[in-house]
């Protein structure tokens, strides 16, 4: 009998959905605890994976930043956040160190998602900063490099944006995986270690939408986008 291996990922969430998306879809441990499991059991399905337990531990990184423990998990993912990670609010110091020992000396695969994107970069030693170009927002068809086509296995990806500040350029030994007009750097990808993007594949239709009305109420939008 073959037994069940089990997988430990250890999510740092890194700041709390608005109202309105926090009351319909949870935090945002919740939606990516929902989009790990949904993703686990469509491979299940399709017998890539078989016998696999998968277990999610929840981290909160601001404030406190209670990272974990690095010999207890098998991965970690990143969450976005509206924060920028280029700041030096001491939490972010602190999440950028411990991101960089958990890839560099734990040799554990951390996977970053638009904030998480920019902290694994930042982390790995690239410059950081806002997109002169401004906000990059909604569904966006990016363009794969050769590593990206070879990763996802096709010529391009359409993702959900939403991100003012950007990775200038990906640090050594990390592998860009995507472009689009607005952001050179759309992804990262480092063998083992690292896999990153700047969109948001967790949100959906619904979120986009409750996050455009937000931020077109508070004026951080205007009526052109």
């Amino acid at each position: 009998m073959i037994p069940c291996i089990r997988i430990h990922i250890a999510i740092l969430v890194c700041d709390t959905p608005i109202q309105p998306v926090l009351k319909k879809y949870g935090d945002y441990f919740a939606i990516f605890q929902d989009i790990l499991r949904q993703g686990f059991k469509d491979l299940e399905r399709s017998e890539k994976l078989k016998d696999i337990t998968v277990e999610f531990s929840e981290y909160h990184m601001m404030g406190n930043n209670r990272f974990p423990d690095l010999q207890d998990v098998d991965a970690i993912l990143l969450t976005g956040s509206k924060h920028d990670a280029w700041a030096d609010d001491q939490w972010i110091c602190d999440l950028t160190s411990n991101v960089r020992e958990a890839v560099l000396t734990h040799k554990k695969p951390v996977v970053g998602i638009c904030f998480g994107h920019q902290i694994l970069a930042r982390a790995l030693g690239a410059q950081l900063g806002r997109n002169e170009a401004g906000w990059e927002v909604s569904v966006e068809k990016l363009t794969l490099t050769e590593a990206g086509k070879k990763l996802f296995g096709k010529d391009t990806l359409s993702i959900q944006q939403m991100h003012r500040d950007i990775v200038f350029k990906p640090p050594v030994n990390c592998t860009n995986l995507a472009t689009s007009p607005k952001c050179e750097v759309q992804g990262l990808y480092l063998p083992k270690r690292v896999l990153s993007v700047q969109g948001h594949p967790e949100f959906n239709e619904g979120i986009m939408a409750c996050l455009l009305e937000a931020r077109h109420e508070n004026g951080t939008f205007g009526d052109e986008l």
